[in-house]
């Protein structure tokens, strides 16, 4: 064992007394704590002669090294001692420690240092570990990297010096190994069953200078020469043997090495134990439950995978009895087939022995094979000429069946052609009737009871093309979300229903027919085009294909996209559950609104068939909606008109949790604030912005509603107010919410100015308040050409600027609230007065009560005498 005074620069060695420390070492504790850095010639120095070590000076100093474990890891200062022989750098605890710690073989290690590294750090990287060592200083740190560059440069030479000038010393070397492993392992068993004290520092002394001076000595040849073989060959042996030996008692250093190092880890281990507060000392305690813990979890992992090995060996074993199985039956094929083989080998080699006999069988045989030959080719010719004849047949029928096709399409298109003149042929000849029967009815005589039976006529046709499946019929009774298509608000004459159920039907053929609406899905289906519906981005290209209307197969996807878009801050702070919340709020507590939706369902799109009984599955769907977002904003709960929203939503988005979104979006986040509330303040406020828009878009209208008195907000405040729905037919209806899910309120303002100027000629011809009221609440019925009506609300009525909105909303809200202030003040003044002068009457009331108990038989004065008042 090296000692650090023996390495210090002027100190003498101690190493007998180190040996003897080495020697009351534990045989017990070697396998406790061994290490894998020892050094292997550490034997080697400590014989050395103290002359020997004092010769040069050593490399010494304190440096802080970097090494720990868990959570006493961490930089400590430690003595370091290079010793040129071994070419080790040994570290202590401290400058006057007999033991190293360790040491670092640098006969084969690097030295490295990062210039982002704390000053003064450096790298010393070994085959067997990397060790990270910090100096006081840059200056510091470089004078010892140069030194242990120098001293290792040093090492190396002396090593190709050493097996330059003495080549026979490792010509023994390989015949060792076998006896080297069988003299350790009996050492090994000397040191369980012997004493430490046995091992003196004299012998190893003896033996290292023995197995050194032997071969090394010079002049020993003559020698040599004169010794007899066989002595020789004893000496030989002996040398071998006590080279084993030798290798054996530095085994048995090492170990006893190892174990002092662990008995003084062990010693401070339990010294910190001790001398640590109660804290610290649970802290360790817990850290080493952990460890254990950690220990028995691999323990259960590593037994884990042994069972998995186990399973899989016993899979490899099976499927190796299988492929051996296979290979057995490959080879009983092989030597069923190798039998054959010489089978027919055997025939072969019988049959040589007949020529004749095999030279008239072939000669039949290719006579068989020419007649085959001859008649498989008339076949081939045969077939031939079949094929020709078919490929001409198949080209014919071809050729007949495009111009069928071609003709079909041509007798289609001219079928809508005239199913459309026959529309609007037919419609002029109603609107006709109408009108003669308008004028006949001021008129008496023949021509009243003639536009009658003409009517008449009309109707029964319709009941018999209704009834008798004739094919000329050519409304539709109800569309495809399941509106009626023949309804009007005046329901007691059908006839203008009848007429203008032909004209829609009229301009629906015209556009199939002009393929107005191919071309709008070709334009979604080319921006759709590697995208989905949830990859959709706001953009004008996208604006203009919402404005011209959205493909049936697109809308429901198109929608949804929409809501999302408004609500998406209000789902992520409820989550994605909110619904399901809120329908099992409504089942475990009562709404005060509930009575009211009650009431609304069966008042819901009554020109629907899909609502129009009170147990079908929308009405069912419509409640929950209803119910749950009453809950979702209980400052408006319900109010009427929401049942028309949601039941749009609802035939559009079909499931109930989409469409009770569309409802909060519309609601919460599209509408201004306060527009479904109790007061309906943002409704009122829309109304005066519209005033002011109609009198800056249509001026010759807006004159024409104040001459005669019209107050425009009884027909519009309700357009505003469900979104036109009931009032637009369905189509166009749609359309109108296309936008407006896209775009926002202005679209509804866009619509309404449209509206009114799309029938502005006909509403000015009117000069009765009563007439112009009567044309306004059918006006939107009578729209039939949604384009035209589309083309008004984006093009003519353009700039619409939403700034210019939103600030007229501002301005006309302020006076709302002034005025709502001061009607408020006069009510609670209206009230106070009711409530004194109900005072007065009721001390009056008291007065008069008193008098007639007084004077019992005395009269009223308000009645004359002889007459007696009535109670």
């Amino acid at each position: 064992m090296m000692m650090a005074d023996e390495l210090e620069l002027g100190k003498t060695g101690q190493t007998e007394k180190s040996l003897e420390i080495l020697a009351c070492g534990d045989v017990n504790q070697e396998a406790a704590s061994a290490k894998k850095d020892e050094p292997d010639d550490l034997v080697n120095y400590l014989e050395l002669k103290p002359e020997e070590r004092r010769l040069g000076k050593k490399l010494c100093g304190y440096l802080n090294k970097l090494g720990g474990k868990g959570p006493l890891k961490g930089c400590k200062t430690r003595w370091f001692v290079f010793d040129q022989k071994s070419c080790h750098l040994y570290y202590f605890r401290t400058a006057q420690d007999s033991n190293p710690l360790g040491s670092m073989d640098l006969s084969k290690a690097a030295f490295n240092y990062c210039l982002e590294a704390e000053e003064g750090t450096f790298e010393i990287t070994t085959p067997e570990k990397d060790y990270t060592l910090k100096a006081k200083n840059r200056q510091a740190m470089m004078y010892w990297l140069q030194q242990l560059q120098q001293k290792r440069w040093e090492y190396g030479e002396n090593q190709n010096n050493l097996f330059t000038d003495n080549p026979n010393i490792c010509t023994e070397q390989p015949e060792s190994p076998p006896a080297l492993k069988t003299e350790v392992k009996d050492t090994q068993q000397e040191e369980q069953n012997t004493p430490f004290q046995k091992c003196s520092v004299g012998s190893l002394k003896s033996l290292t200078i023995r197995q050194t001076s032997t071969p090394m000595t010079p002049g020993k040849d003559t020698v040599t020469d004169e010794i007899a073989p066989d002595k020789a060959t004893r000496l030989h042996n002996d040398v071998l043997g006590l080279t084993n030996e030798l290798n054996a008692q530095r085994e048995l250093v090492k170990l006893l090495h190892k174990a002092l190092e662990a008995a003084q880890q062990e010693k401070r281990a339990c010294n910190t134990y001790l001398s640590a507060d109660e804290s610290t000392r649970l802290e360790l305690v817990r850290h080493k439950v952990r460890q254990i813990r950690d220990l028995e979890n691999r323990a259960c992992v590593l037994e884990k995978e042994k069972q998995e090995l186990q399973q899989s060996l016993s899979m490899q074993t099976d499927l190796t009895g299988e492929m051996k199985q296979h290979a057995q039956l490959l080879m009983e094929k092989n030597h069923a087939k190798q039998e054959v083989i010489l089978k027919l080998s055997q025939q072969m080699a019988n049959e040589s022995c007949l020529p004749e006999t095999c030279d008239k069988i072939t000669t039949e045989a290719i006579g068989k094979l020419e007649e085959q030959i001859v008649h498989l080719k008339d076949d081939q010719e045969a077939y031939k000429v079949q094929n020709k004849f078919l490929n001409s047949e198949i080209y014919q029928v071809t050729k007949l069946w495009q111009a069928t096709a071609d003709r079909e399409k041509a007798l289609a298109l001219k079928c809508a052609a005239l199913e459309a003149k026959y529309c609007q042929v037919e419609s002029k000849y109603l609107t006709m009737l109408h009108k003669l029967e308008d004028n006949a009815s001021k008129q008496d005589g023949t021509p009243q009871e003639m536009v009658k039976q003409l009517i008449a006529d009309q109707s029964k046709r319709e009941i018999q093309d209704k009834f008798g499946n004739q094919g000329g019929r050519f409304c539709n009774e109800y569309d495809e979300y399941g509106f009626r298509t023949v309804s009007s608000p005046l329901q007691d004459r059908d006839l203008l229903a009848k007429i203008q159920a032909l004209e829609r039907k009229s301009i629906q053929l015209i556009a199939s027919q002009e393929g107005q609406e191919k071309a709008i899905q070709v334009k979604w289906a080319n921006h759709l085009l590697g995208r989905t519906f949830g990859e959709l981005l706001p953009s004008p290209e996208l604006k203009s294909l919402i404005r011209n209307g959205i493909p049936k197969e697109y809308r429901r996807h198109v929608w949804k996209w929409c809501v999302n878009r408004w609500v998406r801050h209000i789902s992520e702070r409820y989550g994605s559950k909110r619904y399901q919340e809120l329908l099992k709020l409504c089942k475990n507590k009562d709404q005060a609104a509930s009575k009211q939706i009650e009431l609304d369902l069966h008042r819901t799109l009554t020109n629907n068939r899909l609502f129009s009984s009170p147990n079908s599955r929308m009405v069912q769907k419509l409640r929950r909606v209803l119910l749950a977002y009453s809950w979702q904003n209980p400052d408006i709960g319900y109010c009427q008109g929401l049942n028309r929203l949601a039941a749009i939503a609802l035939l559009i988005l079909r499931e109930e949790e989409d469409a009770f979104w569309c409802l909060v979006a519309i609601i919460d986040c599209i509408m201004p604030e306060d527009y479904y509330s109790k007061t309906l303040t943002g409704s009122q406020v829309d109304q005066r912005v519209f005033k002011d828009f109609l009198s800056e878009k249509l001026p010759r209208l807006m004159s024409h509603f104040d001459q005669y008195n019209v107050d425009l907000s009884h027909i519009t405040f309700n357009w505003f107010l469900v979104l036109f729905v009931d009032s637009l037919q369905s189509n166009i209806l749609l359309q109108v919410w296309d936008a407006f899910l896209y775009e926002g309120t202005k679209v509804i303002f866009r619509y309404a100015l449209a509206i009114l100027k799309y029938n502005e000629e006909e509403i000015l011809k009117l000069n009765d308040s009563l007439a112009i009221y009567n044309y306004l609440g059918c006006a939107t019925q009578n729209i039939s050409e949604g384009r035209k009506l589309m083309n008004i609300a984006f093009v003519e009525m353009n700039p619409f600027p939403l700034k210019l909105l939103q600030n007229r909303r501002t301005a006309h809200l302020e006076k709302l609230n002034a005025e709502l202030s001061e009607l408020e003040r006069i009510r609670e003044a209206y009230v106070k007065e009711r409530v004194e002068q109900k005072v007065t009457i009721d001390g009056a009331s008291e007065d008069e009560d008193e008098t007639e108990r007084n004077h019992p038989g005395a009269l009223s004065p308000e009645f004359p005498a002889g007459v007696t008042s009535k109670s």
